[in-house]
C-alpha cells in the first residue's frame, strides 16, 4: 500500500500513485522493516530533479521493478529539502562510500537505519540486479552487512562530529581565502572549477565585502567578470529573469533548467550589492529582474515564496525555454527574428538538443544606444509573451523556512539599494518603482507568513504548503536564515518586533542546537534520533546551518547592543576558520559573516522624522561598510535599541555612528557621516 497520498512534499505526492508501497520517513517504516526481517530502501529526491523523474519514470513506476522492491524491503520516500537533516546523515554515508552524491540518492540500510549500501541515480537494469544483490546480502551474509553498515556509520560519525581544531578568524585568514579564490578562478570563463559550473554566490558575497575592507581591485574583478558571465549565459533566464541551478558546461552555455529559491535570493544579493559598490547598469538591471522573478514567478499570495520551478516539462527537459531561428521569426517576423536570433545566438545548428538553442545576450546591451536597448526590450516582451503560451514547467510550491528567509533578506536589501540609486529622471524608473512594489509585498507576505503559520509553540517548522505547516522540525539552517531575515525587515521597516522574534530564535537555537566547543548542531537536542548527529560546518547550495547562526547572530549583536551574541558568533567562526583556510570555495557564507565582524561592524542610527526621504538615512545606506547596521526613525522608538536615547541635535536629523559598541561622536551633515564610514 502506497503511503504518500496525504503527504504535504510535492516531491512525495509525485510518487503517490507509484506501485511501490512507499512509506514517508517515520518510526512505523522502520517498526516494519524489523517486523519482516527486511533491509529498508530509502529514495531521496526532489521535485524539481531531472534525473529523480527519470528513475521515477525507469523504475518505480514499473510494475515488476515496484514488486521486487515490495517483496524484499520497505520502501521509504523523503524529500531531502523537507528532511534536510535525514539527507546530510544519508548523503555523507553515500559520498564516504563512493566518492560522490547527488540525487536521486539510493540507500539501503538496516531496519535501524544503519546504511550499508549507497549510490544515487541507477538505470532500470542495474537497479533490478542491484536489488537482487542486497536481497541476497541480507539474508546469505548477514553479519558481513551488518559490519560494513557499522564501518559505514563510523565513517560518517567522524565526518559529522564536532570539537575539531579551532583558531581565530582573523584579517590574514580572509586575505588568504581571498587569495586562494583569485588562484582558483576560471579567468576565461568566470566562475570556479569546471563542468558542471554553479553559481558562486557565497563565495562573491565574500568578495564584495573583502573588496570593501581592502580596497582590493582583484576581488572586485573576480565578481564583475563571474556576475556578467552568468548574467549573459544561458544560467540567466534572458527572458523572465530568475537564475538556473548549474550550467552542464565551463562557460555558463546550457543550465540545468530548474530554478531554485535559494539560488535566485542569494544571486540577488549579489547583483545588489555589486550595483551599490559600482553603479553597475548590467548589475542594476539584473538584481530588478530577480527581485521581479521571486515576486511573480516564486511568490504565492497569502503564504511565502514556493521551492522550485522544475527542470522537465512534460517530462522534456528545457521545453519551455528554448528556440530556434524559425521560432523566432515566427514570433518577431524576419528582421526582429534575425535581429533576436543574432543577440540572442541562437544558430541553425544549436546549442542545446534537436537543433534548438538557449538564449543568451551576445553583447553588451545595457550601455547600448537607446534605440538598441529600445528594440531589445520589445523582443524581449514580444518572446516572453509567446513562451508563456508553451507548456510550463511544473513548481514545487512547498515553503521552506530557510530559503524564504534568504529571500526576505535579499529584498529587503534591493528594496534599500534600488530606493537610494534610482532617480524619477531615470529611463526605466517606472519599472523599477513597479518591481519594488510587488517585491516589497511578496517579501512582507513571506515574513508574516513564517512568523504566523512556522513558528509553532516558540519553535520553527520547516515547511509549509497551502497554508499548513508540515510535522518536520526547523533544522539550524532554518533559525539562522530566518533571524537574519528577521534582523534585515527590521532594519528596512523600523518595526521592533522583527527584532524581537529574531532574538527569540538565536535563543532557541543558543540553547537546543549548540555544541560545546562553540560550533553548533544541525539538529536540536530534542529532535528525532538519527543513526549519527548531523553537524556540517561546509556552505554548498545554500548556506550551512553554521554559517547561517553566525551571520544572525553578528546582526543581531549589532542592533541590540548584547554582547553576548556577538561572542557567539566569534566563538562559532573558530570551529570554521581552519576550514576557510583550507577550502575557502566551502566556506564563502562564514568568510561573509568573518568581513562583517572584522568591519565591526558597523551600528549606524539615524534620527529622523522622515526615515525614507532624510538624506542621512540615503548616505548611511550608501556607504554603509561590510556587514554595517542601519536603523532609522525616531528617536527613542520603541523596540528599536539602536534609536534608544539618539536624540536630535538642534532639532535636526542626527546619525550616531558606532563600531564594535565604540561609538563616535554625533553628526548633523552627510560629509561628515560619510567621513566617518570611510
Amino acid at each position: 500500500m502506497n503511503r504518500l497520498a496525504e503527504a504535504t512534499s510535492p516531491y512525495l505526492l509525485q510518487h503517490a500513485d507509484n506501485p511501490v508501497d512507499w512509506w514517508p520517513w517515520c518510526e512505523e517504516a522502520f517498526a516494519e522493516a524489523k517486523r519482516r526481517d527486511v533491509p529498508v530502501l530509502i529514495s531521496v529526491g526532489y521535485a524539481a530533479c531531472h534525473w529523480c523523474h527519470v528513475m521515477a519514470h525507469e523504475s518505480f513506476e514499473n510494475e515488476a521493478v515496484a514488486r521486487l522492491m515490495n517483496d524484499d524491503f520497505v520502501c521509504v520516500k523523503v524529500d531531502r529539502e523537507e528532511r534536510p537533516d535525514v539527507d546530510a546523515v544519508y548523503m555523507t554515508a553515500t559520498q564516504a562510500m563512493t566518492g560522490q552524491g547527488g540525487w536521486p540518492m539510493t540507500v539501503f540500510a538496516t531496519p535501524d537505519g544503519t546504511p550499508f549500501f549507497c549510490g544515487t541515480y541507477f538505470p532500470r537494469a542495474n537497479f533490478v540486479r542491484l536489488l537482487g544483490s542486497v536481497a541476497t546480502a541480507w539474508r546469505d551474509q548477514r553479519e558481513a552487512v551488518l559490519r560494513q553498515g557499522a564501518a559505514v556509520v563510523e565513517a560518517i560519525g567522524g565526518a559529522q562530529a564536532v570539537g575539531g581544531v579551532t583558531a581565530p578568524l582573523t584579517a590574514e585568514l580572509l586575505d588568504g581565502a581571498a587569495g586562494q579564490l583569485a588562484r582558483e578562478y576560471d579567468e576565461t570563463n568566470g566562475g570556479f572549477g569546471g563542468a558542471p559550473k554553479f553559481p558562486p554566490h557565497m563565495n562573491l558575497l565574500f568578495l564584495l565585502r573583502h573588496h570593501q575592507r581592502t580596497g582590493s581591485t582583484r576581488s572586485l574583478e573576480i565578481v564583475r567578470h563571474t556576475c556578467e558571465a552568468m548574467a549573459r549565459g544561458g544560467l540567466n533566464d534572458q527572458l523572465a529573469g530568475g537564475f538556473a541551478r548549474y550550467s552542464v558546461d565551463g562557460h555558463w552555455t546550457v543550465p540545468h533548467f530548474e530554478k531554485m529559491l535559494y539560488d535566485n535570493a542569494l544571486l540577488l544579493r549579489v547583483y545588489t550589492q555589486l550595483w551599490r559598490l559600482t553603479g553597475d547598469r548590467l548589475a542594476r538591471r539584473v538584481a530588478r529582474d530577480t527581485a521581479r522573478f521571486l515576486a511573480d514567478e516564486m511568490h504565492r499570495a497569502g503564504e511565502g515564496f514556493t521551492s522550485a520551478l522544475d527542470a522537465d516539462t512534460g517530462g522534456v527537459e528545457g521545453l519551455t525555454y528554448v528556440w530556434t531561428p524559425a521560432q523566432l521569426v515566427e514570433v518577431l517576423g524576419e528582421d526582429d527574428g534575425r535581429f533576436a536570433a543574432d543577440l540572442f545566438e541562437v544558430t541553425e545548428g544549436g546549442t542545446f538538443e534537436h537543433g534548438t538553442s538557449v538564449l543568451r545576450l551576445a553583447r553588451d546591451v545595457d550601455d547600448a544606444d537607446p534605440a538598441v536597448r529600445a528594440r531589445w526590450q520589445d523582443v524581449v516582451g514580444r518572446l516572453l509573451a509567446a513562451r508563456d503560451t508553451r507548456p510550463q514547467p511544473a513548481r514545487d510550491d512547498k515553503v521552506v523556512a530557510a530559503w524564504n528567509g534568504l529571500a526576505i533578506t535579499a529584498i529587503a536589501e534591493f528594496q534599500q539599494v534600488a530606493a537610494l540609486l534610482v532617480s524619477a529622471g531615470d529611463e526605466d524608473a517606472n519599472l523599477m518603482d513597479g518591481v519594488l512594489i510587488v517585491s516589497e509585498g511578496a517579501m512582507r507576505d513571506a515574513a508574516e507568513h513564517l512568523a504566523a503559520v512556522h513558528l509553532v509553540d516558540g519553535r520553527l517548522r520547516r515547511v509549509s504548503r497551502d497554508k499548513a505547516v508540515g510535522e518536520p522540525a526547523g533544522v539550524l539552517e532554518d533559525y539562522g536564515c530566518v533571524a537574519e531575515a528577521f534582523c534585515a525587515l527590521h532594519q528596512l521597516t523600523g518595526e521592533g518586533r522583527w527584532l524581537t522574534l529574531a532574538g527569540e530564535l538565536l535563543d532557541v537555537a543558543l540553547a537546543r542546537f549548540a555544541a560545546s566547543d562553540g560550533g553548533f548542531y544541525d539538529t536540536a537536542d530534542d529532535a528525532e534520533r538519527l543513526v549519527t548527529r548531523p553537524a556540517d560546518p561546509t556552505d554548498n547550495a545554500t548556506p550551512s546551518g553554521r554559517s547561517a547562526i553566525v551571520a544572525a547572530l553578528v546582526a543581531y549583536a549589532a542592533l541590540t547592543g548584547e554582547t553576548r551574541y556577538r561572542e557567539a558568533a566569534e566563538k562559532t567562526l573558530s570551529t570554521v576558520a581552519p576550514i576557510v583556510d583550507r577550502h575557502a570555495r566551502f566556506t564563502g557564507y562564514a568568510a561573509t559573516a568573518g568581513e562583517a565582524l572584522l568591519s565591526g561592524p558597523y551600528e549606524i542610527a539615524v534620527a529622523t522624522d522622515d526615515p525614507a526621504g532624510d538624506p542621512l538615512v540615503a548616505a548611511a545606506r550608501r556607504h554603509a561598510p561590510p556587514g554595517a547596521v542601519v536603523v532609522a526613525g525616531a528617536p527613542d522608538q520603541p523596540g528599536v535599541p539602536l534609536l534608544a536615547g539618539r536624540s536630535l541635535v538642534d532639532g535636526r536629523p542626527t546619525a550616531y555612528v558606532c563600531r564594535g559598541f565604540v561609538c563616535q561622536r554625533p553628526v548633523t551633515t552627510v560629509e561628515d557621516l560619510v567621513a566617518q564610514l570611510g
